[in-house]
């Protein structure tokens, strides 16, 4: 496709429609992982997503016909998202490095873009099944971004550490806690804690 014919099909009246449509759905997803995470899965409904985005219950069936598939639809998107864009990041640089922006790069992502959502990745013990063995698997591939990284820092001899586990454990627990400290900062500020934290748990491998 050439270049004008592609800059002529984005402005037709179906490519602005689709990409209208796009952004109402992630909008509504996040606003639902929002509600999800800050409540859990049986305390929210559909009225509270459509009050939340100041719409009608019915202009939500539109988009999804059932709290279920509103919630495995949040789930999916930001739990996909969200990896991905720690998958991207660049792949040279010493293991320490790399670990730091990884470490970075997520909190700036929580603290940012899903603040609130975050916890819905906490796998409640009350959500239905299907949707707590979807956080599990996306909680797992985002794990072994950090497992391998601090495994490669340790067989390299870049890292120390007693538990390779125990640091993940506090790792985790850290960054999750990150938009509760930094939420509430001012840009400047909220960069400075970032950063900070940043540092601050890096020392959970020696560094």
């Amino acid at each position: 496709m050439s270049a004008h014919q592609q800059t002529v099909d984005e402005k037709t009246p179906s490519s602005r429609v689709q990409r209208k449509r796009g952004r109402r759905i992630q909008e509504i997803l996040t606003v639902a992982a929002e509600l999800f995470g800050e409540r859990g899965y049986d305390a929210v409904s559909l009225d509270d997503v459509a009050e939340r985005l100041d719409v009608t219950k019915g202009s939500l069936y539109y988009y999804f016909p059932s709290k279920d598939e509103l919630c495995t639809a949040a789930i999916e998107t930001l739990g996909n998202d969200w990896t991905a864009r720690l998958e991207q990041l660049p792949a040279d640089g010493t293991v320490t490095e790399r670990l730091r922006a990884l470490i970075h790069e997520h909190v700036t992502i929580a603290v940012n873009d899903y603040p609130a959502a975050l916890r819905l990745f906490l796998v409640p013990r009350e959500w239905p099944e299907p949707q707590r063995a979807r956080i599990k698997e996306l909680r797992l591939r985002h794990d072994n971004l950090f497992r391998g990284l601090v495994e490669e820092g340790v067989a390299s001899g870049e890292f120390k550490v007693t538990s390779v586990d125990t640091v993940l454990q506090c790792l985790h627990a850290s960054m999750t806690q990150a938009p509760l400290w930094c939420g509430e900062l001012g840009v400047r500020a909220r960069k400075r804690a970032v950063d900070e934290l940043a540092d601050t748990l890096m020392s959970l491998v020696g560094r």
